[in-house]
């Protein structure tokens, strides 16, 4: 199977961006905090579904299908709490999505679906489902994890929670997987000012490629929705540019590495050539991240 990468081609088109302070915004929202790390999460709206399961002609799967054999394998129906803590540790790194749903939500059976297809596609992925109505032990691990609204999904790496979302469509939880599942070969990822600096020695000289470093927060909506565009440049400009990632709230020394920097809104995208500095465009718009990068790669471009 492909990983997850294949699977999302999907390209939004907003400008959002998230700020680093706590500055509100209009409508009464705030924008994401860069301190503390905790970050509010914001919702994007996104177009309509592409999940290939929705042309099927046959009747959907829905949350609790028993068919094992078939299109719902690697979808592992887990019955509680022992259940999902042994199943987290036996997936050490790799990330695990798991949906908590009921038998009587409509929503549960509609994003279902979409859950089927990604774990089809995406073989770095664990999926499991918690049916929350199913029995007092499933009961007593949604009061646990403090599920109140179905479908949720949490997302978990090394036993750690690392993000989660509620009354979400299928093209979110699929950029929402990409986003915090694959190591992509094609997309640098980058933990400290040392790796950063390594990466701009390897592209600098006559032959240096220009390097376009995603600079961003871990819960920051914005930054997931962009994503899927950087994997997919990563890919088609692989002869010209390097692309590289850096999540903030990750540790100290990003931290420290944004501030030096002077990002105060994220994404953030820093346009590198010869271990300068050359230009940044904040916003996660695909048709502007695009044509900086061509104008940085001296494409004349015009708006």
């Amino acid at each position: 199977m492909a990983s997850t990468a294949s699977f999302l081609a999907t390209l939004a088109s907003s400008t959002a961006t998230a700020s680093l302070s706590a500055t509100p915004v209009s409508g009464g929202s705030s924008k994401v905090r860069f301190l503390p790390a905790t970050a509010q999460r914001r919702r994007v709206a996104v177009r309509a579904a592409v999940s290939g399961a929705e042309k099927e002609k046959a009747k959907p799967s829905e949350p609790g299908d028993k068919d094992k054999g078939g299109k719902d394998a690697r979808v592992v129906q887990v019955h509680s709490a022992e259940e999902l803590d042994s199943a987290l540790q036996a997936a050490k790194n790799r990330l695990v999505v798991v949906e908590f749903a009921a038998s009587h939500s409509v929503n549960s059976s509609r994003i279902y679906p979409c859950m089927v297809e990604l774990s089809r596609t995406c073989s770095d992925v664990d999926f499991l489902l918690v049916m929350g109505d199913e029995s007092e032990a499933t009961r007593e691990l949604c009061r646990r994890e403090g599920i109140t609204q179905v479908p949720h999904f949490s997302f978990y790496k090394g036993t750690e929670k690392v993000h989660e979302e509620e009354g979400i469509g299928p093209d979110q939880l699929a950029g929402d997987v990409l986003y915090y599942g694959d190591n992509h070969a094609a997309v640098v990822q980058l933990h400290n000012r040392a790796d950063v600096e390594a990466l701009m020695a390897e592209n600098s000289g006559e032959d240096g490629k220009l390097l376009v470093l995603d600079v961003g927060l871990k819960h920051c909506g914005p930054c997931v929705k962009v994503y899927p565009t950087v994997v997919k440049l990563s890919r088609t400009m692989a002869d010209t540019a390097v692309f590289a990632r850096m999540n903030g709230d990750e540790n100290d020394a990003c931290m420290e590495f944004l501030r030096d920097m002077e990002v105060v809104e994220v994404p953030t995208f820093l346009f590198i050539r010869d271990n300068k500095i050359v230009g940044r465009y904040v916003g996660s718009g695909k048709g502007e991240l695009i044509g900086e990068i061509l104008r940085y790669q001296g494409v004349r471009v015009t708006y």
